[in-house]
């Protein structure tokens, strides 16, 4: 509680790829739109790295927020594709913005949003920061092998980002007859959240070389160890019992019902599983926000991007249940549940 999400702002890049598109690569455009949802996802263009993103991402952010870059007391960037291996992709960005402030990257993949959320939200919480950007970037699509007629059409480049700032109606600011899941109901901000790991299934989703285990060489490269793998049958089942289970578990320790949820926001990679959670939970599919069939699997910057759309289109309005879940490699996940 005492924290809440100020403003929003997203950056895609404006190369559009179509299913179509990808029929020279051997992929079946009909076959992506039926097992994945996805239509059309965005490149980079040569040269624009993943700080580039962020950091249109960022400024659009702050420029919705009136907020000086200045204000800004702490960088949190969501990333599998940094800019480099060393400096952090937010170092960078803090030196593009100008401002002053800690800044560090989280790796946690397609729920790096998500661990970025709840980190800014404690060093709020703390009082250790007043005014946290958090930014999801990515450009996957330099991680993945063209060849790979599975996994390639999957995956889009873009950022979304986040601004966390203290709430003025906090859990303190109530009487001290007022506790519990009545506190819940009467404030906003983060009402609950977990996070977790299930590091055993990282081989599901991998990229095998480049790191400290299996340095880059150049018979590497000619195998394809710098591209992303995937075990797509597994990460969906993991995915549908992940999102099921930490979304039940939110609602359950903050005492509301998935008939109270306004909007859900799930991590855009497959309009399946988006579809299984809905069909589990009973919740309507116009509350759910669905946007991976223009931008495609974007990983950290699925969520921030989603909520950045629902919040221009005036989904979101003040007091409404949002449902917040991310999920992908490690294996990890972020669930939230915020009250805007």
């Amino acid at each position: 509680m005492g924290v809440k999400i100020a403003a929003t702002g997203s950056y895609v890049p404006e190369h559009v790829v179509t299913n179509e598109d990808l029929n020279a690569l051997g992929c079946d455009s009909d076959w992506i739109v039926q097992r994945t949802g996805i239509r059309e996802r965005r490149r980079a263009a040569p040269g624009q790295a993943t700080s580039d993103l962020a950091y249109a991402a960022a400024v659009d952010c702050l420029a919705n927020a009136n907020l000086q870059a200045e204000e800004v007391d702490l960088i949190l960037v969501a990333t599998i594709t940094p800019d480099f291996l060393t400096p952090s992709t937010a170092c960078l960005l803090q030196r593009q913005l100008g401002c002053v402030a800690p800044a560090m990257d989280i790796n946690a993949a397609c729920a790096g949003f998500m661990y970025g959320l709840v980190t800014a939200a404690n060093f709020i919480k703390t009082g250790a920061s007043k005014k946290a950007l958090i930014i999801g970037s990515e450009v996957m699509s330099n991680t993945i092998n063209p060849s790979d007629i599975k996994t390639y059409p999957l995956f889009g480049d873009g950022a979304g980002a986040a601004l966390l700032v203290a709430d003025d109606t906090s859990v303190d600011d109530l009487s001290d007859e007022t506790s519990g899941q009545l506190a819940g109901q009467l404030t906003s901000g983060l009402l609950a959240y977990t996070l977790g790991a299930e590091g055993c299934g990282g081989q599901m989703l991998c990229i095998p070389g480049g790191g400290s285990r299996a340095p880059l060489t150049a018979e590497g490269i000619d195998h394809g160890q710098q591209y992303l793998t995937m075990d797509g049958r597994g990460v969906f089942k993991w995915a549908v019992r992940v999102v099921n289970d930490s979304c039940r578990d939110c609602l359950l320790y903050a005492g509301v019902d998935f008939s109270d949820i306004d909007r859900v926001i799930l991590h855009q990679a497959n309009i399946r599983i988006i579809d299984s959670a809905v069909s589990d939970f009973g919740i309507p599919s116009d509350r759910v926000v669905v946007n991976l069939d223009r931008y495609g699997n974007t990983s950290a910057a699925s969520i921030p991007i989603a909520l950045d759309d629902a919040n221009r289109q005036g989904l979101l309005k003040r007091g409404d249940n949002v449902l917040l879940c991310g999920f992908g490699s490690g294996l990890s996940w972020g669930t939230a549940l915020i009250r805007w």
